[in-house]
Protein backbone atom coordinates (compact mmCIF):
# COMPACT_ATOMS: atom_id res chain seq x y z
CA UNK A 1 0.00 0.00 0.00
CA UNK A 2 1.05 3.75 -0.90
CA UNK A 3 0.92 5.88 2.27
CA UNK A 4 -0.46 9.72 1.02
CA UNK A 5 1.34 12.44 2.48
CA UNK A 6 -1.22 14.57 4.08
CA UNK A 7 -2.50 18.02 1.87
CA UNK A 8 -1.22 20.94 3.03
CA UNK A 9 -3.87 23.03 4.72
CA UNK A 10 -4.37 26.10 3.00
CA UNK A 11 -4.20 29.66 5.44
CA UNK A 12 -5.44 32.32 5.81
CA UNK A 13 -1.69 34.17 4.51
CA UNK A 14 -1.49 37.57 6.36
CA UNK A 15 2.51 37.88 6.54
CA UNK A 16 4.03 41.05 5.61
CA UNK A 17 6.34 41.00 2.76
CA UNK A 18 9.58 39.22 3.82
CA UNK A 19 8.26 36.21 6.10
CA UNK A 20 7.71 32.91 5.10
CA UNK A 21 5.89 30.12 6.51
CA UNK A 22 8.28 27.72 7.88
CA UNK A 23 6.55 24.26 9.43
CA UNK A 24 4.43 25.68 12.03
CA UNK A 25 5.86 29.17 12.81
CA UNK A 26 6.73 32.50 10.38
CA UNK A 27 9.95 33.83 10.13
CA UNK A 28 10.80 36.88 9.11
CA UNK A 29 13.16 37.25 6.15
CA UNK A 30 16.21 40.05 6.47
CA UNK A 31 14.84 43.36 5.56
CA UNK A 32 17.76 45.27 3.83
CA UNK A 33 17.01 47.38 0.64
CA UNK A 34 19.13 48.65 -1.88
CA UNK A 35 17.82 51.22 -4.28
CA UNK A 36 19.26 52.47 -7.74
CA UNK A 37 22.62 53.72 -8.77
CA UNK A 38 21.87 57.02 -9.60
CA UNK A 39 23.53 59.29 -7.11
CA UNK A 40 26.70 60.67 -8.66
CA UNK A 41 30.24 61.67 -6.98
CA UNK A 42 33.43 61.82 -7.35
CA UNK A 43 33.38 60.07 -10.91
CA UNK A 44 30.89 56.94 -9.87
CA UNK A 45 27.41 56.35 -9.50
CA UNK A 46 26.25 55.34 -5.49
CA UNK A 47 22.95 53.32 -4.34
CA UNK A 48 21.55 53.40 -0.84
CA UNK A 49 21.65 50.47 1.73
CA UNK A 50 19.24 50.57 4.61
CA UNK A 51 17.12 48.44 6.69
CA UNK A 52 13.70 48.34 7.52
CA UNK A 53 13.94 46.34 10.34
CA UNK A 54 17.02 46.72 12.35
CA UNK A 55 20.78 48.44 11.96
CA UNK A 56 22.62 44.86 13.27
CA UNK A 57 21.22 43.28 9.93
CA UNK A 58 22.29 46.54 7.99
CA UNK A 59 25.38 46.98 9.88
CA UNK A 60 26.02 42.84 9.42
CA UNK A 61 25.22 42.97 5.49
CA UNK A 62 27.91 46.08 4.84
CA UNK A 63 30.43 44.27 6.59
CA UNK A 64 29.94 41.17 4.68
CA UNK A 65 30.65 43.47 1.45
CA UNK A 66 33.74 44.52 3.61
CA UNK A 67 32.09 48.11 3.45
CA UNK A 68 33.55 49.71 6.96
CA UNK A 69 31.23 50.74 9.92
CA UNK A 70 32.84 55.19 9.78
CA UNK A 71 30.70 54.56 6.06
CA UNK A 72 27.64 54.41 8.14
CA UNK A 73 25.80 57.60 7.58
CA UNK A 74 23.35 57.25 10.58
CA UNK A 75 20.57 55.16 8.81
CA UNK A 76 22.04 54.07 5.13
CA UNK A 77 25.28 53.15 3.65
CA UNK A 78 26.38 55.01 0.31
CA UNK A 79 27.15 51.89 -1.47
CA UNK A 80 29.17 52.08 -5.26
CA UNK A 81 27.28 50.74 -8.37
CA UNK A 82 29.78 48.00 -8.92
CA UNK A 83 28.62 46.15 -5.25
CA UNK A 84 25.17 46.47 -5.68
CA UNK A 85 24.72 43.07 -7.14
CA UNK A 86 27.41 41.90 -4.76
CA UNK A 87 24.53 42.93 -1.76
CA UNK A 88 21.67 41.66 -3.79
CA UNK A 89 23.74 38.24 -4.05
CA UNK A 90 24.02 38.61 -0.15
CA UNK A 91 19.83 38.94 0.37
CA UNK A 92 19.71 42.67 0.01
CA UNK A 93 16.05 43.49 -1.80
CA UNK A 94 16.68 45.65 -5.17
CA UNK A 95 13.66 48.79 -4.63
CA UNK A 96 13.14 51.87 -5.79
CA UNK A 97 14.08 55.09 -4.48
CA UNK A 98 11.26 56.12 -3.10
CA UNK A 99 9.93 52.18 -2.25
CA UNK A 100 13.40 52.62 0.05
CA UNK A 101 12.40 55.73 1.38
CA UNK A 102 8.66 54.53 2.42
CA UNK A 103 9.93 51.62 4.22
CA UNK A 104 12.42 52.95 6.19
CA UNK A 105 10.39 55.96 7.20
CA UNK A 106 7.63 53.58 7.79
CA UNK A 107 9.92 51.20 9.90
CA UNK A 108 11.20 53.90 12.06
CA UNK A 109 14.45 53.71 11.65
CA UNK A 110 14.87 56.89 9.50
CA UNK A 111 17.18 59.70 10.89
CA UNK A 112 17.17 63.17 9.88
CA UNK A 113 20.55 64.86 9.85
CA UNK A 114 21.71 65.87 13.08
CA UNK A 115 19.72 63.64 14.89
CA UNK A 116 23.16 61.32 15.59
CA UNK A 117 24.44 57.99 15.19
CA UNK A 118 23.11 54.84 16.77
Amino acid sequence: MHSRQPTPQIRNDTRSRGEEWVGHCTIVAMAVLVDEPIWPFRDRLWCHLVSDTSYDELHELASRLRIPLRGFQGDHYDVPAELRDAAIALGAQPVSGRELITRLRASGLRRRKGEGHE
